[in-house]
C-alpha cells in the first residue's frame, strides 16, 4: 500500500476535476506535492488526468528516482517542480498547467492579469511574471531560474507557456488555480467586447486581497466537495 494515502487521493481528485474543467492538455502538465524535504508526489508520464488514480502517482526523490510507484517522471516535471519545492519555502504544492485562458494572457506581449473582477483581486500583488521564454525546462538551471522568478508570489505567468500556482496545501493551491482561470476567462471576455474595462482602485484591491487571505477553510471545503462528487461518479480515483 503506497504511503501518503490522503495526499495521493487529493491529488488524484484535482487531476480528475481539472480534466473535467478543460484545464489539462493531453497527457502533459504536472501537479506535485512535497511530502518532506527530500521526496515529492508527481504524476507519471502517459497517464491522462481523467484516468488518474491515487496509486498512479509516483513518490520521487531529488534526483528523480522513483521510490514508490510504477512509471517514469517527465523531465520537465522534475526540473520545474522539484527545484521550486527546494527553493521556494511556501511551495508545498506546485501546480503547472497550460490552461487556456491563463495561457492566452501569457501569450500576449507583456500579458498581465488585470484587476477588473473579484476573482482577480484575490491575487492582487501576489503574481510574478516571467517574460523570457527559453524553451522546455530540461535542466536544473532553468528550474532554478523559474523558481527565482516566482520569488515570494504564489502565481507565476510563464510567457508563451502557461502558469504555475503554488501553495502550502493541495486544497489551497487548487482553489487558487481554479479561480485564476476564472479571472483570466472574465478578462478575455471583457476584452472581447471592445469596451473600456473598469479597473478596481489599488486601495480596494488590497482590502479585497486581504479579505481573501484566510480562505483555507473555504479551499478545504471546495476540495471536499469535489471528492464527494468523484466518490459517486468515479470512485476508482481513490484507489491506491
Amino acid at each position: 500500500m503506497p504511503g501518503h494515502i490522503e495526499a495521493r487521493r487529493d491529488l488524484a481528485a484535482i487531476f480528475r476535476w481539472s480534466s473535467q474543467l478543460g484545464l489539462s492538455e493531453g497527457i502533459c502538465n504536472h501537479y506535485s506535492y512535497a511530502v518532506d524535504d527530500r521526496h515529492f508526489l508527481v504524476n507519471p508520464v502517459g497517464v491522462h488526468w481523467q484516468e488518474m488514480q491515487a496509486g498512479h502517482l509516483l513518490l520521487a526523490d531529488a534526483q528523480g528516482n522513483v521510490v514508490e510507484g510504477q512509471g517514469e517522471i517527465e523531465p520537465t516535471a522534475l526540473f520545474i517542480h522539484w527545484r521550486i519545492h527546494q527553493r521556494v519555502p511556501h511551495a508545498r504544492c506546485v501546480l503547472h498547467t497550460h490552461m487556456p485562458h491563463a495561457t492566452a494572457i501569457a501569450s500576449l506581449e507583456k500579458g498581465r492579469l488585470e484587476m477588473i473582477c473579484q476573482n482577480s483581486l484575490r491575487f492582487y500583488n501576489d503574481i510574478a511574471y516571467d517574460d523570457d521564454y527559453r524553451g522546455l525546462a530540461l535542466d536544473d538551471e532553468e528550474g532554478d531560474r523559474i523558481a527565482e522568478r516566482l520569488g515570494s508570489s504564489r502565481i507565476l505567468f510563464l510567457a508563451n507557456h502557461g502558469v504555475i500556482v503554488i501553495g502550502s496545501s493541495i486544497s489551497r493551491s487548487f482553489d487558487d488555480l481554479y479561480y485564476l482561470e476564472r479571472a483570466c476567462k472574465v478578462q478575455i471576455l471583457a476584452h472581447s467586447t471592445g469596451l473600456p474595462r473598469k479597473t478596481v482602485d489599488h486601495q480596494t484591491a488590497q482590502i479585497t486581497h486581504d479579505q481573501f487571505a484566510d480562505d483555507q477553510p473555504f479551499a478545504d471545503a471546495h476540495l471536499a466537495a469535489i471528492r464527494r462528487i468523484l466518490d459517486k461518479t468515479s470512485p476508482e480515483y481513490a484507489d491506491c
